[in-house]
């Protein structure tokens, strides 16, 4: 990236939206993956637990790199571009279990070497958001830390303890409530998909969902649809059900018309453009809303409008 001195461990992710961003890596996989090292895996480690539904990381144990390390990169890297660069994306999976101390001098360091930075942003659990006080929250936001990336994935308890979230609904709102209350912008992503297709289960999954993000109210929410590459053992196997399978274009139209008819919170930039859906929705709730319930109704009756299956992607 830019040619600079920044060593990545790969895999390295980051949201849609940070595309324009340069990233450094804080720490490395994600602290909600439980591995354990396997000389038989390809990898040399072998998952014992985290979200079901999600393959990233799995190639890298948890752990926060080096703060000397990490803040080297940042003078190197601001003394080769430090004029050019504007965005900041701190990687991997959750920046926010470091210490609060070291996140403010990381913060520090970067907007003394870039002094063109304008937002700096990172993924967030629900976990570790619990883990620090509205005041450190607050503290955080006030050294630039500006927007941070959320999955909630699911609003309802049964979901989240089958894909092994690691968190309640409540607990989410509450983590979310505390960013909220110091200010940082939030990024919600809730996926499609994960109550399999029965339609009890899916509508109380996308209604409870709705809920969650009714009591946050963010920024931003957007919606993704599950994919699963193939995996031992199988995703239905992960969440004990048998009889769980990926939706249909309808199904999954139908779960996020559940979802949007309960959504009563103003303000929030709703998405659906993710390659992974069928429909692309994008509106600002509630002005767009009934026109959204509308774009998926068309999309119902008109399989045409929807994104061929060839083209949707993880």
């Amino acid at each position: 990236m830019y040619g600079l001195p920044i060593r990545y461990v790969d895999p390295v992710y980051r949201p849609p939206s940070e595309a324009r961003s340069l990233i450094f890596q804080v720490t490395l996989g994600c602290s909600n993956l439980r591995t354990k090292r396997d000389p038989d895996s390809p990898t040399g480690y072998r998952v014992q637990g985290g979200c079901a539904f999600c393959v990233a990381y799995q190639t890298k144990p948890f752990r926060a790199r080096p703060e000397a390390e990490v803040l080297a990169e940042v003078d190197a890297a601001g003394a080769a571009v430090g004029g050019r660069v504007e965005r900041v994306f701190l990687a991997d999976g959750d920046a926010l279990v470091l210490s609060t101390e070291r996140l403010l001098r990381i913060l520090e360091r970067l907007y003394a070497r870039f002094p063109k930075l304008q937002r700096v942003t990172c993924y967030a659990s629900p976990q570790n958001l619990l883990h620090k006080t509205v005041e450190e929250l607050r503290r955080l936001r006030e050294a630039g830390l500006t927007m941070i990336y959320v999955g909630i994935e699911s609003g309802d308890d049964e979901v989240l303890r089958r894909i092994d979230k690691g968190a309640t609904a409540a607990q989410m709102v509450e983590g979310c409530g505390r960013a909220k209350q110091a200010g940082l912008a939030q990024s919600l992503t809730v996926i499609l998909g994960l109550a399999g297709p029965d339609p009890a289960r899916s509508r109380k999954h996308a209604e409870a969902t709705g809920r969650v993000l009714d009591a946050i109210a963010p920024e931003y929410a957007s919606a993704l649809t599950l994919m699963l590459e193939e995996r031992v053992p199988s995703f239905a196997e992960q969440v004990g059900d048998p009889g769980w399978r990926e939706l249909t274009p309808a199904e999954a139209l139908q779960e996020i018309r559940w979802l949007l008819a309960v959504l009563d919170a103003d303000g929030i930039e709703f998405r659906s453009n993710h390659a992974s859906n069928w429909l692309a929705l994008k509106g600002r709730l509630q002005a767009d809303k009934a026109r959204l319930l509308r774009q998926i109704d068309a999309a119902l009756g008109d399989p045409r409008l929807l994104r061929p299956e060839f083209l949707r992607a993880l």
